[in-house]
């Protein structure tokens, strides 16, 4: 299901296997915000598409998983398409607080930056977290310093708000897997303005995670890899 556009501003949630939060999300986001919203079921095996279905929530659907980066790209095809001017990520599983868009929304068109990004540290927020995700969000700030010489201190998070032109550039082209990382140093390569201002997140509201021991390693070894192959080719 498809909607006609009422609003300027896109959220898009993907989804993978969440049953469990989806309806509280939409609840929560309807309740904070007058936006547009479309649901990226991604392969979904769950009851997700038949929560989609009973509510008529406006959706995409992939037959197959194809991971965070291709429900993204598909989202940001459908921002493009129907000439949004912002779009933001939303993720089902309830960690972002949908009340704090407005912040995200009130950054972008005050800063004219290119994405901004709601960011756990920072300022001192409540989140704390697992000693494991804040190591590998501690690593990734000093790759992404590194690389660009930008200091993004919560480069994971993906509660994020482009503007037009970075919507035209990622329906184009976004990486398939794991993309947070890898699209701050692209887009701090050709020159765009990113900014990160201070939100609150929780823990998952339901659900599992599907990142376990394994794929937090292979996480970090490819976001590396691309990132430096990004960094030399730009």
């Amino acid at each position: 299901m498809i909607q006609q556009r009422s609003s300027e501003i896109l959220v898009i949630i993907p989804a993978y296997n969440e049953e469990a939060t989806l309806l509280r999300t939409i609840s929560e986001l309807k309740r904070h915000t007058p936006y547009d919203f479309v649901v990226v079921d991604d392969g979904s095996k769950d009851r997700t598409p038949d929560i989609i279905k009973r509510e008529g929530y406006p959706s995409l659907r992939h037959a197959v998983n194809l991971g965070i980066g291709g429900s993204m790209q598909s989202g940001y095809k459908y921002a493009d398409q129907n000439g949004y001017l912002y779009a933001i990520q939303l993720d089902a599983d309830g960690q972002h607080r949908p009340e704090d868009i407005a912040k995200l929304v009130d950054e972008i068109k005050a800063s004219r930056c290119d994405m901004v990004i709601g960011s756990r540290f920072v300022e001192l927020s409540s989140y704390r977290g697992s000693a494991l995700r804040r190591s590998g969000i501690l690593y990734f700030h000093w790759l992404v310093r590194m690389l660009t010489g930008v200091r993004i201190y919560d480069p994971t998070s993906g509660f994020r708000i482009v503007n037009r032109s970075t919507i035209e550039q990622f329906s184009k082209s976004y990486p398939t897997d794991y993309p947070e990382v890898e699209v701050l140093v692209s887009l701090s390569k050709r020159g765009c303005k990113l900014k990160e201002i201070s939100v609150e997140m929780r823990n998952r509201q339901g659900g599992s995670s599907s990142i376990n021991w394994s794929k937090s390693i292979y996480y970090m070894m490819k976001v590396t890899m691309f990132s430096l192959i990004r960094k030399s080719f730009s």
